[in-house]
């Protein structure tokens, strides 16, 4: 059975991010996997050190994985780290570089492996973006090929910031059977081992089946 899976809006590791508290409970791990791979041109070290610190605070170290370049992504300590991770959290930063690296890569293949035999796997903004097929494209709000842990699902991050006319445009071009999530920054849209889905943290999650309003029960199960 697959772990639990946090698709969160931005804003990690900040105190609105409640939930981080309870998936590193039922992660049972002693340490938490950072992988900065979308923060590669934004001061990564800066966001391993954030995490570091939240964490800390949540009573386990957190560390950061040199997991930047596509070369990384196929590096034996690289894909070792990540197949032992019980709590693996995939930064914000660009969505296009993130799925450049790791897509069809053993990293990939080794952080898919961990969340399927149980691991918790959380995204923020970037993280949580690409781990959706279809992926909201930020160069346009269009749709592009993400990851495809989450098929038939897509998220716009911090969308207590995106201007009405973006996310209406977004809207717009959903496949009727796509479900579109707007996950607000320091909020998470959870998936737990049942299925079952829920949204916790500072903000709010709207969800939308092709275009129109829905709820969480439009969700994959």
């Amino acid at each position: 059975m697959s772990g639990h899976l946090a698709l969160v809006g931005g804003g990690e590791f900040t105190e609105g991010c409640t939930f981080d508290a309870g998936l590193l409970e039922a992660s049972g791990a002693s340490e938490v996997l950072i992988v900065p791979t979308a923060a590669a041109y934004e001061h990564p070290q800066r966001l391993v050190e954030r995490a570091a610190g939240w964490f800390d605070r949540l009573g386990v170290p957190a560390r950061g994985l040199e997991l930047l370049a596509r070369p990384d992504a196929s590096a034996p300590d690289v894909v070792e780290a990540l197949a032992a991770s019980t709590f693996t959290y995939l930064v914000g930063g660009s969505p296009l570089h993130l799925r450049a690296v790791i897509k069809d890569s053993p990293a990939w293949d080794a952080i898919e492996a961990a969340w399927l035999g149980g691991g918790v796997l959380a995204g923020s903004s970037a993280g949580a973006m690409v781990l959706c097929d279809p992926m909201v494209d930020p160069r346009g709000g269009a749709f592009t090929l993400g990851l495809g842990l989450l098929p038939g699902v897509a998220v716009i991050p911090a969308h207590n910031h995106w201007s009405e006319d973006a996310a209406h445009r977004t809207r717009k071009m959903s496949p009727p059977d796509l479900v579109l999530a707007g996950i607000d920054e320091s909020t998470a849209l959870i998936r737990d081992p049942d299925g079952a889905w829920r949204a916790e943290g500072a903000g709010e999650v709207v969800l939308f089946l092709g275009g129109d309003p829905t709820d969480l029960s439009a969700l994959p199960g």
